[in-house]
């Protein structure tokens, strides 16, 4: 049908650090979300000519949040390993958040939460969750 999109070209891709950079899809990725939030700021004011009447809350947009999540099976690879070294040593990467029928999102993120895990039998899977380190970049899809 036209309009629908692929939940898995959900993508986070990681910069390979180079000039120019190339980017590369996180593989494994099974089950991912790009969260696009901001806080409200409370704009409410009573009425200065009716102040016991209702009060109608308003609110502006404060600050913003863009934040990416996935899950899947860890994929051993150069590439992986360097991204690793990035997220154990808590540094910021460049990286690219696409966005079926939208669009890119591209800038500096950094990890906020990685996690291990995996049973006897299974692949050793991962949940990692990726913040904005600065404002992003976005590209709308042609």
């Amino acid at each position: 049908m036209a309009g629908e999109q692929l939940g898995r070209l959900l993508l986070i891709k990681i910069s390979d650090g180079g000039s120019p950079a190339v980017f590369s899809n996180l593989c494994g990725l099974k089950d991912r979300s790009f969260d696009l939030s901001a806080n409200t700021v409370d704009t409410t004011k009573p009425s200065c000519t009716n102040p016991g009447g209702p009060v109608q809350k308003t609110g502006r947009p404060g600050i913003a949040s863009r934040t990416f999540s996935g899950s899947g099976t860890f994929v051993s690879s150069a590439a992986m390993k360097a991204f690793m070294g990035k997220v154990i040593n808590t540094e910021q990467f460049d990286a690219q958040v696409v966005v079926p029928g939208l669009g890119t999102f591209e800038g500096k993120y950094f990890a906020t939460n990685f996690t291990f895990n995996g049973s006897m039998e299974d692949d050793l899977q991962f949940d990692g969750t990726f913040e904005a380190a600065d404002e992003l970049a976005f590209t709308a899809e042609a």
